[in-house]
């Protein structure tokens, strides 16, 4: 009689839809969660302070009306800062990500591969030995950023393990650049050095509406890239027989990902500074909420903007001297960092 009431099993494809169902009500949670928190956050960067506003006082700001005190301080400080930092977020998350899937890789984030030093070091000889700032430096930034992670392709390109070569010669090539950064900084005066450490550690100190076009543009204009080319990322975490035989042509898509993602890690380290490992931990965390078989373009630029806010709240508030935001992501992800590399290294160099 109990065999007689037990539910049939589901056939095959019956299976499969639900399991695609699941899969998908998951990733949509995940990402209304995360977008949940992002609103709230941006709420906390506006609201608090050394002078803690009502919600009122910022709506009435937002839409444009005269708030004394408010109007400067949220107006003019606190929401360039709190758009930079998701903007930045949003840029690193997207780009990490990419980088992560499409080489099958956790360690293979643009600030690890030593493409986020390439932007450093120049803003670095920017600042000091040129005396630039502003646009000059953060064009000049961009535009050595890109020509870094272009030497990283090109010496990695070919053979076998395209993408284990590929950040092991990131990983070099940033080093070197990291000296040049050291050699640059310990010959400099010392009130270029304090503007140039400032830079180096990622912060959102100073961020104006000025400064944050080129971003947002890239940011509007790469995001959807990456998306319209989310297929064909997951079918290279395959590998390149697989993606080619599921009808991917391999070597077009890389090079747009890759673009599309160096551009986006490049703008968001011109606007901000390196931020540290905050597109080296948004894939993985994201990965972890929306589980196995789900883009994680989208969730990991969500869960990259949370980790910048978060972070930056933190660096604020949370202790007797404030911290720019680099310094906490730092400290988030330097252990996550090393039990990747010590599993790793147990694992004979997979992961």
């Amino acid at each position: 009689m109990t065999a007689l009431l037990a539910p049939a099993p589901l056939a095959p494809v019956d299976a499969l839809r639900a399991g695609r169902r699941r899969r998908t009500r998951r990733r949509a949670l995940a990402i209304a969660v995360l977008a949940v928190l992002l609103i709230a956050l941006l709420a906390a960067m506006l609201m608090l302070g050394r002078t803690i506003y009502p919600v009122s006082d910022v709506v009435a700001v937002l839409a444009g009306r005269d708030v004394p005190g408010a109007s400067f301080t949220v107006g003019t400080l606190r929401v360039p800062r709190a758009l930079t930092g998701a903007l930045a977020g949003i840029a690193f998350g997207a780009a990490g990500s990419t980088f992560q899937t499409m080489l099958r890789n956790p360690l293979a984030s643009p600030d690890v591969i030593g493409i986020t030093s390439g932007a450093s070091a120049a803003a670095v000889v920017a600042l000091v030995v040129l005396h630039w700032s502003g646009a000059a430096t953060t064009l000049l930034a961009l535009l050595v950023g890109i020509a870094t992670a272009a030497a990283i392709y090109a010496a990695a390109r070919g053979g076998e393990s395209t993408g284990g070569r590929l950040i092991l010669i990131g990983i070099g090539i940033g080093a070197m650049l990291d000296a040049v950064v050291s050699y640059v900084i310990s010959r400099a005066a010392e009130w270029d050095v304090a503007v140039a450490m400032r830079w180096l550690t990622g912060s959102l100190n100073g961020a104006r509406m000025a400064d944050l076009a080129p971003l947002a543009v890239a940011v509007v204009v790469l995001v959807p890239v990456v998306l319209l080319l989310s297929r064909d990322l997951r079918a290279l975490e395959l590998g390149d027989a697989s993606a080619t035989a599921l009808g991917v042509r391999v070597d077009r898509s890389r090079v747009l990902l890759i673009v599309a993602a160096v551009a986006l890690a490049c703008f968001a380290t011109a606007t901000t500074g390196p931020i540290a490992f905050v597109a080296f931990l948004a894939g993985p965390i994201a990965s972890r909420l929306v589980g196995p078989g789900a883009s994680l373009v989208v969730p990991a630029a969500l869960t990259g903007a949370c980790l910048v806010l978060a972070a930056d709240l933190i660096g604020q508030f949370a202790f007797d001297t404030a911290f720019p935001v680099g310094v906490i992501t730092g400290i988030l992800g330097a252990p996550y960092l090393l039990f990747l590399l010590i599993r790793t290294s147990r694992q004979g160099g997979s992961s």
